[in-house]
């Protein structure tokens, strides 16, 4: 799988954390090896001119995601065909203010940002109620994952 990462956002992030956790989702959601993601960091201004541009809303927002071949999760017995995912935007500067408010780490804003970028372009929304309980949980489960796996990967 190619994931490559961009950063244009000024703030250092731990990149490699980010490619490790899609390199986890992927694995979770069957997600075929040669897919290719990229995960773009801008600052809060490039983030505000896409957020309106894209999404008509002023101001910057956390996390965009632009799906590009509409693959979706793929099983066990047959996984994602090869393509590309599409593009997460980042923006660490919103993210830093979230992780203050929610009383975690950027870093682990950022992965929950990822993930839930990960998921928009794999299908997954949360305009209704039960759309959102599955996305939501699903973003959950790999982050969990996620988690044990560092935790595994640090001893």
């Amino acid at each position: 799988m190619a994931v490559e990462i961009n950063n244009e956002s000024g703030v250092e992030v731990d990149d490699e954390a980010l490619q490790r956790l899609a390199l986890h989702a992927f694995d979770f959601l069957n997600v075929h090896r040669d897919a290719e993601l990229a995960i773009v960091l801008v600052d809060e201004g490039a983030m505000e001119q896409l957020h309106l541009q894209w999404m008509d809303e002023p101001g910057p927002t956390d996390v965009l995601s632009f799906p590009m071949d509409e693959l979706r999760p793929g099983s066990d017995e047959e996984p994602t065909p090869p393509g590309l995912l599409g593009d997460i935007v980042l923006c660490p500067q919103v993210a830093i203010a979230q992780a203050e408010a929610a009383g975690h780490s950027t870093l682990d804003e950022l992965l929950l940002l990822t993930t839930h970028g990960l998921l928009h372009l794999l299908g997954f929304d949360h305009a209704e109620p039960e759309d959102e309980k599955e996305m939501f949980g699903v973003q959950r489960d790999v982050l969990v994952g996620f988690a044990l796996a560092e935790r595994k990967r640090a001893t």
